[in-house]
């Protein structure tokens, strides 16, 4: 999958919530691995099928290269710890813009895998941030509507100049 086939800020489907899968089937096998290349040719942490303008909650996370990706369908947060820590986000969508959000240090997740098993996941520290930040993304919260207006309009602005030509 071509890194162009990604959208890009402000495009609105990325703050339009994705729907939940309901056929795991190879459908839904190719749609995931159009995904896994795509974060691979982009070097993500973790994308949405929304990132590609589907609009399917399905998400791939892998924090390392050499580790083995996690394909999440259907990713739900079951449980978020109170305490709370800021981490440093960005998005492939909004390439060269980064800034700090407060995110639940613990996570539980449910979600079910390629052949529709359903499955828990709990996370902590920098993984557990990346799960929040993909599920916010198949829910349409894009990254930046976690700042505070000050810091989100910063970004904006960050980003229209990195776009000029």
């Amino acid at each position: 999958m071509p890194a162009q086939s990604l959208l890009f800020y402000p495009d609105p489907r990325l703050r339009l919530p994705a729907a939940s899968v309901e056929a795991f089937d190879d459908v839904l096998r190719a749609a995931a691995d159009d995904l896994f290349e795509a974060l691979k040719a982009v070097s993500a942490l973790g994308l949405t099928l929304p990132h590609l303008g589907r609009l399917q909650r399905v998400m791939v996370v892998r924090l390392e290269p050499g580790d083995p990706a996690t394909t999440y369908v259907n990713p739900e947060i079951v449980w978020a710890s109170p305490e709370r820590a800021p981490q440093m986000e960005g998005s492939v969508s909004m390439p060269g813009v980064t800034d700090l959000v407060e995110r639940a240090t613990q996570v539980r997740l449910r979600f079910q895998d390629l052949d529709g098993t359903v499955r828990e996941e709990s996370a902590a520290g920098f993984r557990a941030a990346c799960l929040q930040h993909e599920i916010d993304q198949l829910d349409g919260i894009f990254w930046i509507d976690r700042l505070s207006r000050l810091r989100r309009e910063r970004a904006v602005k960050r980003f229209g100049k990195l776009r000029r030509p």
